[in-house]
């Protein structure tokens, strides 16, 4: 669906986790999209007692935030702005300095509660650049102060809230040279006036996906509390909102003057690749055989966002990432060993390994943006060969040699479809189920002294037909290298499905 560029330009950029894991019978990645932000305000009266005696003052907190987290899920506040509306009488000590000028450091006191548990975050270091004063005919004055304020996460589901008290402020006054006053400043603290309703904003955090408590530290006798963990921040690097924004920003101005190269946005991969671990299980069936053999549990080592696509345009998200396997320093799933009944009737155990050829898997995500659910699929893409060893038939051993393989890379795929809210289905930062089918092609090598590849051609290789080898894979979590502390590190092995 294509819909106008300026119209949907004005949506803000949809976010991923961009992803990977379970390629051939285990590989996967995804994309999961931010929640909906809110801007948020609030107009409060606050007491401050400056020299001239107790005031009054106006102050408006203002903040972006989403409207809905997971339990546990990092928040960062962002656009951040505290507004303090001072009344010529409160002004009245820097005209008595002969200042000219008057700026602020403020730090707000925030308190966030769920439920009837509540914790105050201080945001402080926010800073209003400096303001002319007022001239002797009198006036009020209106600071700003802005800045970067702490994350906070809600571990307990329900209705959170977030609502200023305490308001420091230390105010700096210059003179007309730009030289600071003496004294150069003033330091007061405000508390909000009764009677207010203080609340900024209300979040609702859903109980999916609560992350896990620390294991016990047996190493200790007497243990400290650890912090309750929260899920990777979109494996984002430091600073890379903050670019993306910008970047957006540009392209949002150059739509306005019609710019029709400004959609889709294409993200820098430096901003936001970014690397994970993670393990796969699960099962292929060998059609033939009349049977499956249990694959993994595979370690995955993975490469987020080496592609980030954001099409306001068309309201989609596209993301490509890697995936390599890893199994004891070679690109391979750790090797099976499976019983089947070759032909219907003769009972043949081998050791299956497949080997991962080629680049490493491609993973692309693809999310849906003016849905409320966010659907997205997720495809896998990975080249493998098949070796065989240990082969016996009927109880007796068979010699197939050392190289015993597919005559080629066959081409495996696998898909996972999900949504974000609610979550649901496969999504790569919190695992699930992928499926697909693969075309076994016929084998060579195999045989010492008697060419056995007819046989296991036979036996085992497709003609093409998409049902002959269905593949099923679990994928657990992501690790992910920005969030080592998080509660899916290590990564742990998942529960294959059938």
């Amino acid at each position: 669906m294509t819909v106008d560029a300026r119209a949907a330009a004005r949506r803000p950029i949809h976010w991923a986790v961009g992803g990977a894991l379970v390629v051939a019978t285990a590989l996967v990645p995804s994309a999961e999209s931010a929640a909906a932000e809110q801007t948020s305000e609030v107009a409060l009266r606050y007491a401050c007692p400056f020299p001239s005696g107790p005031e009054e003052v106006d102050v408006v907190v203002s903040a972006v935030l989403p409207t809905s987290v997971r339990a546990g899920e990092e928040i960062r506040p962002s656009q951040v702005s505290v507004e303090v509306n001072l009344e010529p009488t409160a002004l009245a000590r820097f005209g008595e300095l002969d200042a000219a000028t008057l700026s602020a450091v403020a730090r707000l006191t925030v308190r966030n509660t769920v439920g009837d548990r509540s914790a105050d975050a201080s945001w402080q270091d926010l800073t209003a650049p400096p303001v002319a004063l007022p001239g002797a005919d009198g006036g009020g004055l209106a600071l700003t102060a802005t800045g970067d304020v702490p994350t906070v996460s809600f571990g307990s589901p329900g209705r959170a809230t977030l609502a200023p008290a305490e308001l420091a402020l230390s105010l700096s006054s210059l003179t007309g040279a730009g030289e600071p006053t003496t004294p150069p400043g003033l330091d007061v603290v405000c508390e909000p006036a009764p009677g207010q309703e203080p609340e900024l904003a209300a979040i609702t955090v859903r109980g999916d996906s609560t992350p896990t408590a620390p294991a016990p530290r047996p190493d200790r006798s007497d243990p400290a509390p650890a912090p309750t963990p929260t899920r990777p921040a979109e494996g984002l690097s430091p600073g890379a909102r903050e670019k993306i924004d910008a970047l957006t920003d540009e392209r949002l101005a150059a739509l306005d003057g019609e710019d029709p190269g400004s959609c889709p946005i294409e993200i820098p991969p430096e901003w936001v690749m970014t690397t994970a671990e993670t393990y796969a299980a699960g099962y292929a069936n060998a059609a033939k055989l009349d049977g499956a053999a249990a694959l993994g549990p595979a370690f995955m080592k993975v490469v987020l966002n080496k592609r980030y696509i954001n099409d306001s345009c068309a309201s989609t998200v596209d993301v490509s990432s890697e995936v390599d396997f890893d199994y004891q320093g070679r690109r391979q799933l750790p090797p099976t060993k499976a019983t089947f009944l070759s032909y219907g009737f003769m009972p043949t155990t081998a050791t299956m390994t497949l080997e991962q050829v080629g680049p490493p898997a491609a993973i692309h995500t693809h999310t849906v943006t003016n849905t409320p659910t966010y659907p997205e699929e997720t495809t896998v893409t990975a080249q493998l060969v098949m070796r065989l060893s240990d082969v016996e038939v009927n109880g007796v051993p068979l010699d197939v040699g050392p190289d015993c393989r597919t005559e080629r890379p066959f081409e495996q795929v696998l898909r996972g479809y999900g949504q974000s809210y609610p979550p649901a289905g496969y999504l790569v930062a919190y695992g699930g189920t992928l499926t697909g089918y693969a075309h076994i092609p016929p084998f060579e090598g195999c045989g010492v002294g008697e060419d056995l590849d007819p046989i296991f051609t036979s036996a085992i290789s497709s003609r093409g037909k998409k049902a002959d080898n269905y593949t099923k894979m679990t994928q657990a979590p992501l690790c992910v290298a920005t969030n080592p502390e998080g509660p899916d590190c290590p990564p742990r092995v998942p529960d294959p499905e059938r």
